[in-house]
């Protein structure tokens, strides 16, 4: 059993809405899209909550009288003007450098697994002084399968020579929850990220929840795997 006063051997995160408030950058890129139409662009509350689920689900907020194939047909669009927006305006939630920092003062390798192209993920690393840092980056495409299934996490895993349950595994999105605990890690649910007003982290079933990064800055917060 793992130490009650020790972080994990290894900390896997997601990326947008976990680590990286990425919001500003998704909505540079919707308003772009909505210029060119010549259309209102909109405010940040109204992306926010969908970022972590994806391009079509903003492509959605955007283009609300679009049906499933206009909005599939606009997402390489959105992938390349996004590409242009990477990293311009967002950062990481306050909290995040220092957990990071204290997961490595403590010999803790951290990794990204995300449903973000992994190409995109990669650009954005250096942006943020991460590259070195980063142990392990599995994204959306990285792998035939992606969250919610528990392979990109395993992959994580057997890059990093170990055990599942030698990881933990912290999202903002239920998908993070369902894949963690499928993988047989244990599972964090990030609530300073981005949901949906009807969701209810709940019932995501994850191990703990927390409210800001800098609560899993102390290994307490972690939870104890068997």
């Amino acid at each position: 059993m793992r130490d009650a006063d020790r972080f994990p051997a290894v900390a896997l995160f997601d990326l947008d809405g976990t680590l990286l408030d990425s919001a500003p950058d998704m909505l540079a890129t919707v308003n772009r899209m909505l210029e060119v139409r010549g259309r209102a662009p909109l405010a940040l509350d109204r992306i926010r909550p969908v970022v972590s689920r994806g391009a079509r689900a903003m492509a959605s907020v955007a283009f609300p009288e679009l049906d499933t194939d206009g909005i599939v047909a606009l997402v390489p669009e959105f992938l390349a003007v996004y590409g242009e927006e990477l990293g311009r305006h967002g950062a990481p939630f306050e909290g995040v450098e220092p957990m990071l920092a204290a997961l490595e003062r403590a010999g803790t390798r951290w990794g990204i697994v995300t449903n973000k192209p992994e190409g995109l993920a990669r650009r954005i690393l250096p942006q943020l002084g991460w590259q070195d840092r980063c142990a392990v980056l599995v994204g959306g495409d990285t792998l035939a399968e992606r969250k919610p299934h528990p392979l990109p996490l395993l992959h994580a895993a057997v890059i990093l020579e170990v055990a599942p349950e030698a990881c933990a595994y912290v999202g903002d999105d239920a998908r993070d929850i369902v894949a963690a605990r499928a993988a047989g890690m244990a599972s964090i649910v990030a609530l300073w990220g981005y949901r949906l007003e009807d969701d209810d982290p709940v019932a995501w079933l994850g191990d703990v929840m927390h409210a800001h990064p800098g609560d899993l800055a102390q290994p307490s917060a972690w939870p104890v795997s068997a």
